[in-house]
Parts: C-alpha cells; sequence; structure tokens
C-alpha cells in the first residue's frame, strides 16, 4: 500500500494508520498488542500528565540524595544544585527530540529505532537500554524495600532479628521487605498503563506537600537551615573545580540519560506535541533541582538537631530512611516510610519498567508480553544486586551513572540525527511493522547506525582503559552522543540506503 494511501494525518500533525493498513500489519511477526501504534482516540494524555509523571519520577530518593555525592566531592550546596539544574536542562533537549515522534506517530522507543536502526537492529538499542533500566529498577527496589523494612521496624521493634543473624550482609527481614516492594511493582505492570497514569497523578502532589512538611519541621526544629549552607566549597579556582564539575555534570545528564530516549514509550498517548512539551519543560529542571535543594536543607537541619550522635550515625543523615529512624513518633515514622513508598513505587514503574517491558517484547513480540517484559525486568533487577551499587557513592556517581551515559549518548546521538537530519521527521508508518519494508535494510539491520554507536561507544569508555584518554570518559554522554551523530550522518549520506529516503520523501 502507498504511504500516502495508509496513513490519516490529521491538523495538528499527528498521523495514524488507516484501519485496512492497521489491520494488516496486526498479522505481521513484528506486531503485538503492546507495540501497536495508538489511535489518535486514545491518546488522552495532557500537560497535566506530563507534568505529574516528570514531577513523581523525581520526587525520588536518589534525586534527594544526589546533592549529597556532589557536596562529598568538594562542592558547596549552591555549586551542587547549579551543576543538577544545568545536567537536567541540557538532557531536557534530547528528550524532547525523542519525544516528537511519539506523538506525531503514537508509537513506542523500540518501534521508533527501527528507523534507524532496522526493523531487527531496533534490538541493539532497545536491549541497550533494558539492561540499564534492570539496573536502575533494582536499585529502586532496594530503596523501597528499605523503607518497608523501616516501617515495619518501627511497628514491630523486633523486626529486624524477627528471622535470625544476617544473611548477605542484611537482615533477613531487610530481604523479605525488599521482596514485598518487589512484588508491589510487578502488581501494577500487570494491571496497564491506566492504573500507572492515576498513580502519577496523585503521588506527584502527595509526596511534594509531604517533603516540604518535613522540611519546615527540620529548619523550625533546627532555628534554621544549619550547617550545610555554610559551608565552603573545596575548589577556589576554576581549574580545580572544572574536572570535578564536568565529571559530575556528565551524571547528572547520566539520571535521566535512559527517558531521553524511550520518552515516545509515553508522548505516544500525548493530545499534542504542545502538551507535551509544556508539561514536561515545566516539570523536568524546576523539580530535579528544587527537590535537591530541599534534601540539602533537611540534611543540613538535622546536623543540627541530631548533632550529639555519634560520627559515623550523623555521616548517614543523607539517608532519608536512617533520618527518619531517629524520629520517636511512631506516626510520623509511618507517614514518612509510606511518601518514600509512593514515591519510589511511581518513578520505579514509570521510569525502569515501561521502557525495559516494551524493549523485551520488541525482541520477541510473538512470545513477550509487556507484562512478561516487565516480570523479566523485576528478576534481571535482582539479579543485578543493586544493594552492592548503592555501597559506596563514588560507585553509584562515577562508576554507574556516568559508564553508562555513554552508551545511552550514542544512542541518542543516532536517534536525534537520523529523525530530525536524514529523514526530517517523517516516517513510513505501516512499514515499522513490515519484515519487508523499506527499514528491512540488510536483513532487518542498518549497519549504518550499528557502527556510529559502536563508535560512540569506544570513544565514550575508552578513557577507562587508557589512562591518557580519561577526560573522554569523563564527558561520557558528550562524546558518545556527539561522535555518533556525526558518523550516522554521514554514513546516510555517503552510503545512503534510497529504498527508504525516496519512500519517506512522500511519507507524513
Amino acid at each position: 500500500m502507498h504511504p500516502n494511501n495508509e496513513t490519516i494525518q490529521y491538523p495538528d500533525g499527528r498521523v495514524e494508520l488507516k484501519h485496512d493498513a492497521f489491520q494488516e500489519i496486526s498479522a505481521s511477526q513484528l506486531f503485538n498488542r503492546d507495540l501497536a501504534p495508538v489511535k489518535v482516540s486514545d491518546r488522552n494524555w495532557t500537560t497535566y500528565n506530563y507534568a505529574a509523571l516528570w514531577i513523581s519520577m523525581a520526587h525520588c530518593i536518589p534525586t534527594y540524595m544526589l546533592s549529597s555525592g556532589l557536596i562529598s566531592a568538594g562542592m558547596n550546596w549552591w555549586q551542587a544544585l547549579i551543576t543538577i539544574l544545568l545536567g537536567n536542562t541540557i538532557v531536557l533537549i534530547p528528550i524532547l527530540l525523542n519525544s516528537h515522534p511519539g506523538t506525531k506517530y503514537g508509537i513506542p522507543f523500540p518501534v521508533f529505532a527501527r528507523a534507524s536502526y532496522g526493523t531487527y537492529g531496533s534490538n541493539l538499542p532497545a536491549l541497550m537500554r533494558a539492561i540499564v533500566a534492570c539496573g536502575w529498577f533494582g536499585i529502586q527496589a532496594w530503596i523501597g524495600g528499605e523503607a518497608l523494612h523501616t516501617f515495619f521496624s518501627a511497628i514491630i521493634p523486633s523486626w529486624p532479628t524477627l528471622l535470625g543473624g544476617p544473611i548477605g550482609g542484611h537482615a533477613p527481614t531487610e530481604w523479605l521487605s525488599f521482596l514485598l516492594f518487589w512484588g508491589l511493582n510487578i502488581y501494577i505492570i500487570y494491571r496497564g498503563m491506566d492504573l500507572l497514569r492515576k498513580v502519577e497523578n496523585w503521588a506527584a502532589p502527595f509526596v511534594l506537600i509531604m517533603t516540604s512538611l518535613l522540611l519546615a519541621w527540620a529548619i523550625w526544629k533546627a532555628h534554621g537551615p544549619g550547617f550545610l549552607l555554610n559551608e565552603p566549597s573545596k575548589f577556589h579556582t576554576w581549574a580545580n573545580f572544572r574536572p570535578v564539575f564536568f565529571l559530575k555534570l556528565t551524571a547528572m545528564i547520566g539520571f535521566w540519560a535512559t527517558l531521553s530516549l524511550n520518552m515516545p514509550d509515553f508522548t505516544r498517548y500525548g493530545r499534542s506535541q504542545r502538551e507535551q512539551v509544556i508539561g514536561q519543560t515545566v516539570a523536568l529542571p524546576t523539580t530535579m533541582t528544587v527537590f535537591a535543594a530541599m534534601g540539602v536543607m533537611i540534611t543540613s537541619a538535622a546536623m543540627i538537631i541530631y548533632r550529639d550522635l555519634p560520627q559515623d550515625q550523623i555521616s548517614q543523615l543523607w539517608d532519608p530512611m536512617k533520618l527518619v529512624g531517629h524520629f520517636p513518633q511512631l506516626w510520623v515514622v509511618a507517614i514518612s516510610m509510606f511518601t518514600v513508598v509512593v514515591a519510589t513505587l511511581a518513578v520505579n514503574i514509570a521510569a525502569n519498567v515501561v521502557s525495559p517491558a516494551n524493549d523485551f517484547a520488541n525482541a520477541f513480540p510473538r512470545w513477550i508480553s509487556f507484562r512478561l517484559g516487565g516480570l523479566i525486568t523485576g528478576i534481571i533487577g535482582i539479579l543485578i544486586q543493586p544493594w552492592r551499587l548503592l555501597e559506596n557513592p563514588a560507585r553509584y556517581i562515577d562508576g554507574w551513572l556516568v559508564g553508562y551515559s555513554g552508551g545511552m549518548g550514542a544512542i541518542a546521538g543516532v536517534l536525534i540525527a537520523d529523525y530530525w537530519f536524514v529523514r526530517k521527521k517523517r516516517l513510513v508508518l505501516g512499514d515499522l511493522y513490515r519484515p519487508r519494508g523499506v527499514y528491512t535494510y540488510d536483513g532487518g539491520w542498518n549497519w549504518r547506525a550499528v557502527v556510529a554507536t559502536l563508535l560512540g561507544c569506544f570513544f565514550a569508555w575508552v578513557g577507562v582503559f587508557v589512562p591518557a584518554l580519561r577526560p573522554l570518559y569523563d564527558y561520557a554522554w558528550f562524546v558518545g552522543f556527539g561522535v555518533s551523530a556525526i558518523t550516522h550522518f554521514i554514513l546516510m549520506k555517503v552510503a545512503s540506503p534510497e529504498t527508504a529516503v525516496l519512500a519517506e520523501k512522500e511519507a507524513v
């Protein structure tokens, strides 16, 4: 069927397949219900839904604790917050650029990736993204489990030793709390995306209100914001500050580098480009910075309130679970831990389940559904052993965040260069689901995109193994993005797959 005859383009630019074309691709081995293009009539996410999504995802414990890693590296409070604000403003750019095709065509990230990587080659970026998400799922599930453990300990004083001595450095009841929270995530996954939207809508304001109350209490109790706001920076010259600044800036970009790829998973439900752009732009940089600032001020005041604690316990006040554990009132502990559970649940499902569930479904569309993909995500999240990643702030920020940002940047470079500069926002929607179409390339793989991605990853990570090239690793996301974007654009022009280019000139 001719591209112009199989789609409907609405006045606002959104596109959907006509009924006959939809019925035809539904028999394809590359199609399943979870990967199908969303009909325009079913796209009901508003500006508030996208703002609420980001507010609820940003209101998580890792965001709260971001500043602690930066301040422990020698920054003062305002240097840390500026680094967080700048990093999230930068990562907002690829987020918005990759959001556009989701809203226009109603397609999820792995299907969008078929245009640049090929119908089968899209599994490369999809599975790279999925593995990182599994790691994040495990991290958030462990944090949520800690919150449940603190809650149970407040209600049942003997809870930490109820099932005997430590196993693997943690009490058996701590492992049990982790598995309970893990199971709650899986339950919501099996209920579907509409329940997720409802959870995000009420979790966003609830978490903000509760954190604001905790901040007000801490400042009142300490008679002011306290200790950290008066701490000077350890860096007195730009030359000393620059290496640390760019490494941490890259880590801040890495924090949401995963979502910069798979926002089509959410924007495919958008009512308009304008609404998704405004919702995301207003919510992401501001919420991340404000919530991190709340973490700084609460911790600063807590160091005054609990200054009589042993030094090792004072150093743990950055962790809200440890901080709340010092509250004598059971009802305060209960409400605080419920807030942590809600915050962690909201971010974990939205940020770390939707994408890998779709990604695994894309790899095996006939065998893996969204629900089964979510279960696989949860299992891999346990196998990654997230408790080890969280043991050390340097391992978490400089290793985990900076490391994977290079790979995510390389994929983002290919996707953005391909959609905006090679195809100029035109896709043959039906052929994204056809084994024999303009995105088949060579056996389903576009070798140009694969080469560009591998080169981006190589230059982003080579500094780990070659000390003289360490600065490349410190700028991992920027290096991966720049190398892959330029390489892909050049290869698509020099060795152009003419079939796809000609077909898209007539597409919408």
